[in-house]
């Protein structure tokens, strides 16, 4: 009786396909087309007045780091209706999308992020199942050294300087980092 599994099926060749200019894994079978393209990532800069809504991961990667509520966009789902569905799903609490913060293409990671500014309908959010625990925090009391990732950082000084400025044009690319360095003092 042989041990080996079934045969493997889909895309499992690489090859670059006619009219593509990029190697590509085919099926050898049916010539189906793996385009394995970036990631869209969403969320949003939640607050309630002047405290911005933030979640300590319990998942990997950064488990126990706080973030923004964020995640990878559904198939069949709008920007704006994932990023609501992250803040339920993360934070459950409910949000109101008031524009579209900025645009982080982060291509070392294959990913696109559309975080929204937003703000909390009610005062009312706990933990969900990505979570271990989410706070309301003024900007004097954001745990900055214990932020997950850079683009959090990024949306974090963004949001506030939209709300300084009154510009609420979409932002597309990270703060300068000497201009973060100031802005956290």
């Amino acid at each position: 009786m042989s041990t080996a599994g079934p045969p493997i099926r889909g895309p499992s060749v690489k090859g670059i396909p006619e009219g593509d200019n990029r190697e590509r894994m085919i099926c050898a079978e049916c010539g189906y087309i793996l385009y394995d393209n970036p990631k869209v990532v969403v969320g949003s800069v939640a607050r309630w007045g002047e405290r911005i809504l933030l979640c300590r991961r319990s998942i990997n990667p950064r488990r126990g780091f706080w973030t923004l509520p964020a995640g990878y966009l559904e198939l069949g789902e709008s920007t704006s209706a994932g990023a609501e569905r992250e803040a339920w799903e993360e934070a459950q609490t409910r949000i109101l999308i008031e524009g579209l913060l900025a645009v982080y293409d982060i291509p070392r990671i294959s990913q696109v992020q559309l975080i929204y500014r937003a703000r909390l309908i009610e005062e009312r959010f706990a933990p969900g199942p990505e979570s271990l625990e989410v706070r309301l925090f003024g900007w004097d009391e954001i745990p900055w050294s214990e932020i997950a990732f850079s683009s959090v950082h990024w949306a974090l000084h963004h949001h506030r300087e939209a709300q300084a400025s009154g510009d609420f044009t979409t932002r597309t690319s990270a703060p300068d980092p000497a201009t973060l360095a100031r802005k956290a003092l």
